[in-house]
């Protein structure tokens, strides 16, 4: 029985990294819909999100199925319910690249990025699909050091933000209110993006040790 609960938690772990897999995946594939304004994959980026969906529901069912047959206590019941908690994290990024798909898709078949910022959406872009790569070897290994990299990459993602503002405050600013409204989107949709995975990391962290004080102190650890 015993070896059945545990096979049941390995598979909780692997649902997760195909998450992670998933929500990259999107993110990729919205950036590029973005950019090169694809209507075709702007619409499979917001089909497919449907399969993120279905992988938290399958999860989350399974994790409620575990807590009420096993009764686990300690460790046990940690991975069961910080599993729940970043299967809605990773729900959650899947639907950022969503909506940046959803962007591209209404204002096709123009681009919504303007060629002042192309450099800097790509670069959010890439910086998006590294820390949810991270993420999913996060989640996989257990890697507290590799945590802490993803935190750095969080920062880059933030920097390219705050950049992004500056840009749209500037008084060079020529390509109107409705650009500046839509890029102004989908900087927070990265962001946020950012965000979420760290959060993932951050449970990790608290599952390793169990301990949320240290989750944060290695979030916040000189790098």
């Amino acid at each position: 029985m015993r070896d059945a609960f545990h096979e049941d938690l390995e598979r909780t772990s692997e649902q997760l990294v195909e998450m992670t897999r998933l929500a990259g995946s999107a993110m990729a594939r919205a950036t590029t819909a973005l950019l090169d304004a694809d209507i075709a994959l702007a619409e499979s980026v917001i089909a497919a999100d449907e399969e993120i969906d279905r992988l938290q529901r399958t999860l989350d069912d399974s994790a409620l199925d575990l807590l009420a047959r096993q009764q686990p206590v300690a460790t046990d019941l940690r991975i069961i319910v910080t599993g729940m908690r970043m299967s809605a994290d990773l729900e959650r990024m899947g639907d950022l690249a969503r909506h940046v798909a959803k962007v591209a898709r209404r204002r096709y078949p123009d681009s919504a990025v303007p060629p002042v910022l192309r450099s800097t959406i790509l670069e959010m872009g890439q910086i998006a699909e590294r820390i949810v790569s991270k993420a999913g070897s996060v989640i996989a290994s257990k890697d507290l050091n590799s945590a802490v990299e993803l935190e750095q990459d969080d920062d880059d993602m933030d920097r390219l933000h705050r950049q992004i503002f500056t840009t749209l405050l500037s008084g060079d600013w020529e390509y109107g209110m409705e650009c500046a409204v839509d890029i102004t989107l989908v900087a927070r949709y990265y962001e946020r993006f950012a965000d979420h995975a760290v959060s993932v990391a951050r449970r990790v962290v608290y599952l390793v040790t169990g301990d949320w004080h240290q989750a944060y102190q290695t979030a916040n650890a000189p790098r």
